[in-house]
């Protein structure tokens, strides 16, 4: 039998009202030691809460009684909602921990109790995770998406459909001597059915990465000394966050910022000035790391020569045009002391960031799901070439177990401590 826990599970107090969270075979007998009696099943009532020690008060709350397993973890649950005062928090945790077999909750502790009683799987607490942690509303929208269980129905989709595969297949190697079996058409269908099934898990393969929006756009701002980047990089974020200087090479290592601009989540990176030749060692290591961030760019704001543009997709900039003549520059005409350009550049990166992140209604897939999803394709994939029944329904039951490490029917306790261990206690 499982341990009771409880946890604050609303906003560090002070707090207008604090929710105290219970769950366990526990939770019951706690909630009526505490409002001495038990209140109907699912239904918010108003109750004098008092310390079973001593029957001191502690305070005058809502009770809910959540009878599992039809609960958020599956099990039987119990929620105060108090006043959010540190006093009566603390009063009412301290009368909880007194009472025998109940613990305080360890860090993800509730969602995991959900997890292991089937309440969600792996993908909607992965969702879960990035709703707490969303700070943009794109965010908070492709975390929804995926906490809600959108991507989740769309395995299960795949799941049935490989059950029928799998099936058919199984029926061809049994009965493939029997008249009412006939093997041609049976593996038309197989094959018919293995390609449009590995047709969906590729489009869902080329949703957009969500640690691309968890992270933000990375925006690297490359060209030569002296061109501007610095001033360009404060204009963008908004505060002074890296030294601007007339002397050449000041910037020699890369500043990262994180901004949200319009709604998305961007990195801006400022990079040392490149050059062809410098004789300062620790320069050369800056003009290193700006290569290494140019190429691991998502944008690339190219503030140099057009033709010295180290990748064919940069941004071209033709920076500081208030005092330097960029005639006959192809580039997007840029002051960032003067503003100018500065609207339409951001308009232009948020046209870049649109393309890299998902749109209204999608959800963005974590690394773990696209290695998931990418080797169920190869087993798909794999089955689809082959010529042997054999080969072909055991690649279909190799399938099946990548779809169960997607959704967390398979998997290691390393890897679930990982995840469970970055949520909050109260979850």
């Amino acid at each position: 039998m499982s341990d009771t826990i409880f946890a604050l599970s609303s906003g560090a107090p002070p707090a207008g009202i604090a929710v105290i969270r219970l769950s366990g075979p526990q939770a019951g007998p706690a909630l009526e030691a505490l409002a001495r009696r038990m209140p109907p099943p699912r239904r918010a009532t108003l109750m004098l809460l008092r310390d079973p020690r001593d029957g001191a008060p502690l305070d005058r709350a809502l009770a809910l009684w959540l009878p599992g397993p039809a609960t958020a973890s599956g099990e039987d649950m119990a929620e105060l909602h108090c006043h959010g005062g540190r006093a009566v928090i603390a009063g009412v945790e301290t009368a909880l921990a007194a009472l025998p077999g109940l613990r305080r909750a360890e860090p993800g502790e509730f969602t995991r109790r959900a997890f292991e009683n089937g309440r969600m799987d792996l993908n909607a607490v992965e969702g879960l995770s990035d709703l707490l942690a969303a700070e943009t509303q794109q965010q908070r929208r492709a975390a929804l998406m995926m906490a809600e269980g959108h991507f989740s129905r769309r395995i299960d989709g795949w799941r049935h459909r490989l059950l029928d595969l799998s099936a058919m297949a199984e029926a061809a190697l049994d009965f493939s001597d029997e008249d009412d079996v006939p093997d041609a058409e049976i593996e038309h269908r197989i094959g018919a059915g293995i390609g449009a099934l590995a047709e969906d898990v590729a489009a869902v393969l080329s949703a957009p990465s969500a640690e691309r929006l968890r992270d933000g756009i990375r925006v690297v701002l490359a060209g030569p000394p002296n061109a501007g980047k610095s001033t360009l990089l404060n204009a963008l974020v908004g505060r002074e966050a890296a030294i601007v200087s007339p002397i050449a090479g000041t910037t020699r290592d890369r500043i990262e910022v994180p901004a949200a601009i319009g709604g998305v989540a961007f990195l801006f990176t400022d990079t040392a000035g490149l050059r062809d030749e410098t004789s300062d060692s620790i320069e050369e290591i800056g003009m290193d790391r700006a290569r290494a961030a140019v190429a691991g760019a998502d944008v690339l704001l190219w503030l140099g020569q057009p033709e010295d543009a180290p990748r064919e997709d940069a941004m071209l900039i033709a920076a500081q045009c208030d005092h330097v003549d960029h005639a006959g520059h192809p580039g997007l005409a840029v002051s960032a002391r003067t503003g100018e350009g500065m609207e339409r550049l951001v308009t232009a990166l948020l046209d870049r960031a649109a393309s890299l992140l998902p749109g209204e209604g999608d959800y963005a897939l974590h690394a773990r799901q696209r290695e998931g999803a990418a080797n169920l394709h190869r087993h798909l994939g794999t089955a689809a070439q082959t010529g042997d029944l054999l080969i072909l329904a055991e690649e279909l039951r190799q399938a099946r177990h990548a779809i169960d490490a997607l959704t967390g029917r398979a998997g290691t306790e390393d890897m679930l401590d990982r995840l469970f261990s970055g949520f909050c206690i109260g979850k």
